[in-house]
């Protein structure tokens, strides 16, 4: 099982190289490319349109597939963009748009799949960790990929983070290939079965959830450089310090949500997290300017944002009966799109002229209706999920 679960991380890495690396090389990339910094930022747009639009048409392309099949064409995909942006000729612009969204499409289908495998191969009640454990590429990308991945584009490159992402699909389709077992693929309800379960207020209630807390520590997470040096007084030569140290933060929270998820319920677990980083926001609006403590609430924060991953993943799993594909691809797209808003709506703070340390009180606003959905979820679902299985035993 933990050969298999290693691979499904591989897999996670690579996908987390090829959406976050392109925060520390955007500027190589406008200037190659002779745009601006803000066209350039569009290839991170693209991606995440890629992410939104791949979930579910790949979900209902696939929806009849054995899983391990429907891997084999999500890591196709990726690894046919990562050569197709390796080669793309600096003139063309907005052909770069396209292969970034291309990049993208497998993006959300991979951790809906993934998820599902990694809960088949979980045994004794460790559902959530094993999905975790298949999410810790992502966080191992934000800790020492994406770094090594700037560090290499400085020294050579751009192209060389697309090339090793490249080679690196072509690794995890191959362990994949050895370790991960032959499974059938789910019963298939058909298209509209897909989508039948999101006649329930459950599902709306998690996707809730994942949007608005994620978006309430992007909308903080996206201005931390100018926050940390202009408010918090760290010097910048610390910063790539500082985004080792929130890498870190979202490694541990990674496994410690999953761990925890399988020992209290993975709805309690997640509102838990959600109520830190509600405190934690509104802590940064007013101490920011306290070095040591802004820095801490950082690592928090970041822990947090991941804390609550692999338990969403695993209740849309368990309240998406008939369409686990598409409600395991749903969080991606749910996560995506509140980095996307939380990205927008942190940064109105300081173009209208206020303080950066405003922006984490707009992420309290996000994060306190995602404590809400939170608190409605466990209220009508979990604490009734509970009751049965204690009447049961």
């Amino acid at each position: 099982m933990k050969k298999a679960l290693s691979a499904l991380a591989f897999g996670t890495f690579g996908l987390g190289i090829a959406e976050y690396v392109m925060m520390g090389i955007l500027p190589m990339m406008a200037a190659d490319f002779g745009v601006t910094i803000p066209q350039a930022g569009h290839f991170i747009s693209a991606y995440a349109l890629g992410v939104c639009l791949g979930a579910p048409l790949i979900v209902l392309f696939a929806k009849s597939w054995p899983l391990k099949r429907t891997l084999y064409l999500l890591l196709f995909i990726f690894t046919a963009a990562s050569v197709c942006m390796t080669l793309c000729p600096s003139s063309d612009y907005k052909l770069m748009l396209l292969f970034r969204l291309m990049a993208g499409l497998p993006h959300g289908a991979y951790f809906g799949v993934g998820s599902i495998v990694a809960s088949r191969l979980a045994h004794g009640g460790k559902a959530t960790l094993a999905v975790a454990i298949m999410c810790s590429g992502m966080t191992v990308a934000n800790l020492i990929g994406i770094p090594l991945g700037t560090l290499l584009s400085s020294l050579f490159s751009w192209r060389m983070v697309f090339a090793f992402s490249s080679l690196w699909g072509l690794f995890t389709w191959l362990c994949i290939a050895r370790f991960v077992p032959p499974m059938q693929p789910l019963p298939n309800t058909g298209v509209r079965g897909q989508f039948r379960f999101l006649k329930s207020p459950a599902p709306w209630l998690l996707i809730g959830c994942t949007f608005f807390g994620n978006g309430g520590v992007f909308c903080y997470y996206s201005y931390i450089s100018p926050l940390l040096t202009e408010v918090s007084g760290v010097p910048a030569t610390w910063m790539s310090m500082m985004m080792v140290l929130a890498g870190a933060g979202m490694v541990v929270g990674n496994l410690m949500g999953g761990a925890l998820s399988d020992r209290f319920g993975p709805g309690r677990t997640g509102r838990g997290f959600e109520i830190v980083i509600l405190a934690a926001l509104i802590l940064v609006f007013f101490t920011a300017h306290i070095t040591w403590l802004s820095v801490l609430l950082m690592f928090v924060s970041t822990l947090c944002l991941f804390a609550v991953s692999s338990p969403q993943q695993v209740l849309l799993l368990k309240f998406s009966p008939g369409g686990e594909l598409m409600g395991g691809a749903l969080v991606q797209l749910a996560f995506n799109l509140g980095n996307a808003l939380g990205a927008f709506s942190g940064g109105l703070a300081p173009s209208h002229g206020l303080s950066y340390r405003y922006t984490a009180l707009i992420g309290a606003g996000f994060a306190l209706l995602g404590v809400c959905c939170y608190v409605v979820f466990c209220h009508r679902y979990e604490r009734r999920s509970a009751e049965k299985t204690h009447l049961v035993q």
